[in-house]
């Protein structure tokens, strides 16, 4: 499976979109580095991190209709852990309303939101894209 890095385009904000996951943060510039299965044209998953210091938020893992079930999801999470690993991150946090099983299954746990990092916590994601009842889990790397 190709997995690369890609610059934010329509496509991908379209992918999110049509997933119902929040993009108004990315497209005024914060700071995440995207992951994209297939091509930044025809992007089959993508996946988002935003790494502060030697924590990270893992965001808007997405896989195509299509694709699901391919173990797309699981790629774009191991190569996003990777690349976060090699950067100096020792836990990556995450917050979800609808995949708390799947992140489970990769080895991450539900945390109290008031465990989250400073960093973390000044997100938009986790301070107002995400509503309350979202899970938020952690994973030691």
């Amino acid at each position: 499976m190709n997995i690369i890095s890609a610059p934010l385009n329509r496509e991908i904000i379209t992918l999110l979109q049509d997933n119902q996951l929040p993009t108004s943060d990315i497209e005024n510039g914060t700071n995440l580095i995207l992951f994209v299965a297939g091509s930044p044209l025809q992007p089959t998953g993508v996946v988002g991190i935003q790494v502060f210091g030697d924590v990270a938020l893992l965001r808007s893992l997405v896989v195509s209709n299509v694709e699901r079930g391919q173990g797309v999801g699981s790629a774009l999470v191991q190569y996003a852990e990777q690349h976060a690993r090699l950067s100096g991150v020792q836990t990556f946090y995450l917050l979800t309303t609808t995949a708390t099983h799947f992140f489970e299954s990769q080895g991450y746990r539900v945390v109290k939101r008031e465990e989250a990092p400073l960093d973390i916590a000044k997100t938009s994601q986790f301070s107002g894209l995400c509503p309350s009842s979202s899970a938020f889990m952690a994973k030691v790397l």
